[in-house]
């Protein structure tokens, strides 16, 4: 739509599309509204929008995924949640534990978590596990638990949803659905997320190719849930010093496809504590948008993913280096020029940083 495009010339076209039996996608941007078609069979004669009033252009989306692509909006997706955001210019923190084991676990590094400045606490309530055997979760105690530290700690709660009832729950007590890399193609889970009005964090699946995590997220949005942060966990390959792969290269290639946020889980992505501080700065560094890191105040005795959560003072410690990392390449970008067109880099301000 054009600028000047009032919301009355919004609302005509998105009456014109869905009287011709297809779904209509509003997205608003900073300066105009796109808006999203999907539903057809088959190409749409464009033409018939381009003399209503407001249209400015019309665009035929090739590629397979169509709401999720820079052609539908140029601008960035910010996820907003209570006051915080994703995608944004903050550098978006969530940690927290692999799993909710206890009361005095999940207030220990909640209170670390806070006092670090992030706004977010990840703890899984359900929990994937390779074995049947494993420890699965706290469940319905672990959502008691998740509430007090909400509570008490004024974080957003993140967890993840392993069926589509689950979304029922953390609509009732969380603020961000998590689905995680053992479900990015569970196609009922995410059309479930789609019809909840929380943001969806959606992990790369293990063996995922860029292509099929986009058409996830495409899944989510499809149903009308615009709010999708995309969270690079790292991959199988044949790699056997690290537990996963993280593909730091998906961030920027992620950017020129797509206008959602990216963030990157270093430690998912490495399986091993000492990797993670390491991988996080790399992954602020090629321009992620925040971190999920894993945070265990006792990680011996965990009982999940012990062995790549880092301890509180660790922790911290990482927090400290990834934020100078992020006000480096901040100030970086604030120091170039376009002249005569050509790039010139003021890097004075950085070499005494």
């Amino acid at each position: 739509m054009k600028p000047s495009a009032t919301a009355r010339d919004v609302d005509a076209v998105l009456n014109v599309i869905e009287a011709i039996g297809l779904r209509a996608h509003a997205m608003p941007g900073a300066t105009r509204t796109a808006i999203g078609i999907t539903g057809n069979q088959g190409p749409i004669d464009g033409r018939r929008f381009e003399s209503l009033a407001g249209v400015a252009e019309v665009i035929r989306v090739t590629k397979p995924y169509k709401l999720i692509t820079l052609d539908l909006r140029p601008e960035k997706t910010v996820v907003r949640v209570n006051g915080a955001t994703i995608g944004g210019g903050e550098l978006a923190i969530i940690a927290g534990p692999c799993a909710i084991e206890n009361r005095e676990q999940a207030f220990a590094v909640a209170e670390a978590v806070q006092q670090s400045g992030a706004r977010f606490f990840r703890g899984g309530v359900w929990k994937p596990r390779s074995s049947p055997y494993a420890f699965q979760g706290l469940g319905e105690d672990g959502w008691e638990i998740m509430c007090e530290i909400r509570e008490a700690f004024g974080l957003n709660i993140v967890t993840e949803a392993l069926e589509p009832p689950h979304v029922d729950l953390i609509e009732k007590y969380g603020d961000v659905i998590q689905i995680g890399a053992r479900n990015m193609q569970n196609f009922s889970l995410l059309r479930r997320a789609g019809r909840s009005k929380l943001p969806v964090l959606l992990k790369r699946g293990m063996a995922a190719t860029l292509e099929e995590w986009l058409l996830a997220a495409e899944y989510i949005m499809a149903e009308g849930n615009y709010n999708v942060i995309l969270c690079e966990r790292g991959v199988r390959t044949f790699a056997q010093h690290p537990r996963n792969t993280l593909d730091l290269a998906a961030v920027p290639a992620i950017r020129r496809i797509s206008h959602l946020p990216v963030i990157v889980d270093p430690s998912h992505g490495t399986g091993s504590a000492y990797l993670v501080t390491p991988l996080a700065r790399a992954g602020v560094a090629v321009g992620a948008d925040g971190l999920m890191i894993e945070v265990h105040n006792k990680p011996e005795l965990a009982l999940s993913d012990g062995a790549q959560a880092l301890r509180p003072s660790q922790y911290a410690q990482l927090i400290a280096e990834v934020r100078a990392i992020r006000d480096a390449t901040a100030l970086h970008a604030s120091g170039r020029q376009v002249e005569n067109g050509s790039e010139h880099i003021q890097v004075d301000a950085l070499a005494h940083r």
